[in-house]
């Protein structure tokens, strides 16, 4: 079968490695079903894969691609669910997600516990529901299970524009919290208003009032205005860390003196997943998705995401 894979690892020169190419066919196993493969999307973990982090050299060549929307093997419409094993799952596998040990959705097809497929809702479509899986299900499990927030609360997104922080944005706006984002670039903070921002400005740029959470995805380079933003006892989600995880200011006296809260947080579980299929089924909430592509022109979309040059998503259909 066709697949976008990655053949060598390499920190600095991650799409060096990247190849499209014939892949073997996922080989039947107890418990797993095969989902023949209708849309995928890109995300960060993509890329981060090609310079090795997370992806061990013996388990080279790996089929990238964490989500994918498709259709299983008695012919439903389903989205697929990227974490496999750990707790609650129900499986002995040790926690992970596809293309750290299992073949990724970068393919005509993907094997999966049968656990891990969920029902598409009929008002997705495949482009839109191969976006959810990873970064809008990480935005919605920081927003709505790790910061808390209610309708009327205030947060911060910080880097509109990428996968998770613009997904906040559109949650968090149809949820009824009041969204303040930001972006280096002038047009993205204007399309983060478009698409329910209260307001857009620069990064490092003082806010109307302190705000009850901070979505936190870039790292060091927003890390110290991220915690100036938080009103006392405020939340502070962090998923990422893509300009870097050692912030020249901690700002741990801040941190301390107005107990603030600082919250790590991951992907999300499958009940979590399941919720957010029905939020943005019931609520009209689809994923914003900068283009789709066939997964022969996979290296365009890995080219757009590493440059920064987009908004949204890049979906990939085999």
């Amino acid at each position: 079968m066709f697949a976008a894979y990655a053949a060598h690892t390499d920190p600095a020169r991650p799409l060096e490695g990247l190849v499209l190419g014939d892949r073997p066919d996922p080989e039947p196993r107890p418990g797993w079903t095969t989902v023949t493969v209708r849309a995928a999307s890109l995300n960060h973990h993509d890329l981060w894969s090609l310079r090795g982090v997370g992806l061990a050299p013996e388990k080279l060549p790996m089929i990238l691609g964490c989500d994918a929307s498709g259709v299983d093997e008695d012919g439903n419409e389903v989205v697929v669910h990227s974490v496999i094993g750990g707790a609650g799952s129900g499986s002995t596998e040790p926690r992970s997600i596809l293309t750290e040990h299992y073949q990724g959705t970068f393919a005509e097809r993907v094997a999966v516990p049968a656990a891990n497929v969920l029902p598409k809702p009929p008002e997705l479509t495949f482009e839109e529901a191969a976006c959810l899986p990873t970064a809008w299900l990480t935005a919605y499990r920081m927003l709505f299970t790790n910061a808390g927030v209610r309708p009327g609360d205030s947060v911060l997104v910080q880097g509109a524009g990428g996968g998770v922080a613009t997904a906040a944005v559109v949650l968090g706006s149809a949820a009824g919290l009041r969204v303040y984002a930001t972006s280096r670039d002038a047009a993205k903070r204007a399309r983060a208003v478009a698409l329910g921002a209260t307001a857009a400005y620069e990064p490092g740029a003082r806010l109307p009032h302190r705000v009850d959470a901070v979505i936190e995805t870039v790292g060091a380079a927003t890390w110290s205005h991220s915690v100036k933003s938080l009103r006392p006892g405020g939340t502070l989600v962090i998923a990422g860390a893509t300009s870097g995880d050692r912030p020249d200011h901690a700002e741990l006296t801040r941190i301390f003196f107005l107990e603030l809260k600082v919250a790590g947080s991951t992907m999300g579980s499958r009940d979590e997943l399941a919720g957010l299929l029905s939020f943005c089924a019931v609520k009209g909430v689809r994923p914003v998705i900068d283009e789709v592509l066939p997964l022969d022109r996979a290296r365009e979309g890995f080219e757009k995401m590493a440059s920064g040059s987009l908004f949204g998503k890049v979906v990939l259909t085999p």
